[in-house]
């Protein structure tokens, strides 16, 4: 397994992450799974024995109920593993149930840390943007958690580009904690955090997290154009991640199972394979519903492209450049950064792609 270092911060993390929505399998989530304290302790140790080192988790997940199946799966063993947490998404019917403010905040921590039985968080994430509450009380309040030793690093999840930048902004005039991860949703199914968040990541020093790598299944190989699997997440209400080009997505996956045939493994570990090479991308949040599958993503940290199986997946895969960047490659080329060269770099001729 290799570690790679999370943004700027010192904290080294597997490439593959231990995803948990799956566990508990309470209202909504059963649609994704309903792995109980059996099932995740012997999933928890395969990801372990393979040199996974981070399990990533949410309050909401279940209403709480996964972040208690992990404390109670990793009962004994909390010093070997690193935990990550989120907070913003209602837990409750209360006016100050949800949100980013300093109340649910704090109060979202302490719960999380009661329900993990543990006394601190090594990852503290803010699962989604809060427009109503000030940047300031929010980062303020995960200030409090850091210096009382309660959470150790903080991060994001589901920021648009500008809203990130303003956090850290906020973070850096205020001497705030700065965020030094995001996760994302990002897969060959849809390339939309190319346009702004991979960039800013590059330029910012932030490590990406990339949550359903496998877009709900959607790369498993299973949803075809002439075949569509007996079950399955997709065949459900659940409704993430929302396909806009059905077309593109037939075609993807099949050259996802072309490249699979000549390595002889599941195009799930392709598309895996693809995003662990990416710019920025530190680690792949991986989940399952069964063992055998869980073995099998596990895999894709062995496997190895070569730059023409990459350069095939890039092209069937590929957004078209929206404004302003289409202007930015046509007129701006001979100035262009490594954090612009994420997005740009492929539609530039070859002697204009370093940005020199």
């Amino acid at each position: 397994m290799e570690y790679r270092e999370l943004g700027r911060s010192g904290l080294r993390v597997s490439a593959l992450t231990m995803g948990t929505m799956s566990f508990g399998g309470k209202g909504k989530f059963a649609y994704v799974g309903s792995t109980g304290v059996e099932e995740a302790r012997r999933q928890i140790d395969m990801c372990m024995d393979a040199g996974v080192n981070l399990i990533d988790t949410a309050d909401v997940y279940s209403g709480g109920l996964s972040e208690e199946i992990v404390g109670k799966a990793i009962e004994g063993r909390r010093d070997e593993v690193l935990l990550a947490t989120k907070v913003r998404m209602p837990m409750g019917d209360g006016p100050n149930d949800a949100g980013l403010s300093r109340h649910h905040v704090i109060t979202g921590a302490e719960a999380s840390l009661r329900r993990l039985g543990t006394d601190h968080i090594d990852l503290y994430q803010v699962h989604e943007w809060d427009g109503r509450t000030p940047l300031e009380e929010t980062l303020a309040a995960l200030d409090h958690l850091v210096t009382s030793g309660k959470v150790r690093y903080v991060g994001v999840s589901n920021y648009a580009g500008w809203q990130l930048m303003k956090a850290l902004g906020v973070a850096d005039r205020l001497g705030l904690p700065r965020f030094v991860s995001q996760q994302i949703y990002y897969s060959l199914q849809a390339r939309d955090a190319e346009y702004e968040l991979i960039p800013a990541a590059v330029d910012q020093g932030l490590g990406v997290l990339v949550w359903s790598p496998l877009a709900g299944g959607l790369l498993s190989g299973r949803y075809r154009r002439d075949s569509r699997p007996a079950e399955g997440r997709q065949l459900t209400e659940w409704n993430e991640p929302p396909v806009h080009d059905q077309e593109q997505l037939y075609d993807t996956v099949e050259v996802l199972v072309d490249i699979a045939a000549g390595h002889g493994v599941s195009a799930a570990r392709v598309a895996l394979a693809w995003l662990l090479g990416r710019p920025a991308v530190t680690s792949l949040v991986i989940g399952a519903r069964t063992a055998e599958q869980l073995a099998d993503n596990l895999a894709a940290a062995d496997l190895k492209l070569s730059d023409e199986e990459r350069a095939r997946l890039d092209e069937v895969s590929r957004r078209p450049l929206l404004y302003p960047y289409w202007h930015q490659a046509a007129t701006a080329s001979d100035r262009l950064s490594p954090a612009d060269l994420t997005l740009l770099g492929p539609h530039l001729p070859p002697e204009a792609q370093t940005g020199v």
